[in-house]
């Protein structure tokens, strides 16, 4: 029969009891008493009375606390079972991922779970269930989003070169409205319409949610704009789209700018923004977006905001309920400067 293993020489009972004292983990206090009682001279089999368990696992305890101390006395969690891919092909995935299917190579136009399952079996010919590729991509930082619109006809240089705008925003500054405190807002129209949008929602899982969907075409526009740093919006809901709701769109922003600011407007370049007929108030200065770059105005994303929270899955009854339920969902988004600013601020438009 072979001998007990001695306790480290670095610790003492006295010691090992505050420590089980000042523990909150239940299993590590009992096996420090247990071995206080050791080093007070007890047997083994004391201690393995007093942890309730056998000798062979106060042999374990000892191994363990002569290994790493106290903090050896503490369960770890099991390691699991491996996972099927090593580094080199989960950074292969991820280039897959960001890269996107070739249609004419891999039969669809966006990656579904069962699709890049079969790319992994593919290229390395190994077999991943979706339930384990899932884990694995949310693992690596990725989640299924809605995709923004871009243009296929955009130019990238020119809206990656808008971002960096504090030139043209100083140039304004030093303009004729000099010493003023400059405030950026973004501009846009929205056409809200009886042959209305259907929104995602929650159903029970296998079921298929219906919801209210009109097809008759009465409609009117919102005109928005918001200022994200201060949480402000302006709007007016117009039967058309045209200069002159423009210009009367311009009066309700200029009568939310702040006295001593001056507003950088900016929007597309629509027609009726862009008309030689459009009367731009004196506190106003419009700066155009790059063509066909409608994600560098974060009013879309207030419009569907508003689209998914007040005026999609309904039927309107005619224009003038439109109208109300337009000015409703307006006048709610104004009460909540918060969502103003986290859903329309822009670093880049911020650092000026």
């Amino acid at each position: 029969m072979g001998s007990a293993i001695s306790l480290r020489t670095d610790f003492s009972g006295a010691e090992l009891r505050p420590l089980a004292r000042q523990t909150r983990n239940a299993d590590q206090a009992r096996r420090l008493l247990a071995l206080a009682s050791i080093y007070d001279g007890g047997s083994r089999g004391d201690a393995a009375r007093l942890g309730s368990v056998t000798v062979q696992i106060v042999r374990d305890w000892v191994v363990r606390f002569n290994a790493r101390g106290p903090d050896g006395l503490i369960n770890g969690k099991a390691p699991g079972k491996p996972s099927l891919l090593n580094n080199d092909q989960r950074a292969a995935l991820a280039q897959a991922i960001e890269r996107g299917p070739t249609p004419y190579l891999d039969g669809v136009v966006r990656w579904r779970l069962c699709d890049l399952a079969r790319w992994i079996w593919e290229e390395y010919r190994i077999s991943v269930s979706e339930e384990t590729l899932g884990r694995e991509v949310r693992a690596m930082g990725y989640r299924k989003l809605s995709a923004r619109p871009r243009h296929h006809a955009q130019d990238p240089e020119a809206a990656e070169a808008f971002k960096n705008f504090p030139a043209a925003v100083a140039e304004i500054v030093a303009g004729p409205p000099k010493g003023k405190v400059i405030e950026i807002w973004f501009q846009d129209e929205a056409r809200i319409g009886q042959k209305n949008k259907i929104t995602r929602r929650w159903a029970k899982r296998g079921s298929r949610p219906s919801a209210p969907h009109d097809q008759r075409t009465r409609s009117a526009y919102i005109f928005g704009a918001i200022c994200p740093r201060h949480g402000k919006a302006a709007a007016l809901v117009m039967p058309w789209c045209d200069t002159y709701a423009m210009n009367q769109h311009l009066i309700e922003i200029s009568r939310n700018v702040a006295e001593n600011a001056h507003a950088v407007l900016i929007m597309d370049q629509a027609g009726w923004h862009m008309s030689k007929n459009l009367v731009v108030p004196e506190d106003i200065t419009i700066l155009p977006l790059p063509p066909k770059s409608p994600e560098l105005n974060p009013v879309e994303n207030i419009w569907q905001f508003m689209r998914n929270n007040w005026l999609s899955n309904r039927v309107f009854k005619s224009y003038e309920d439109i109208v109300d339920n337009c000015c409703y969902a307006w006048r709610t988004l104004q009460d909540r400067p918060w969502n103003i600013m986290s859903i329309g601020r822009r670093k880049w438009a911020q650092e000026f």
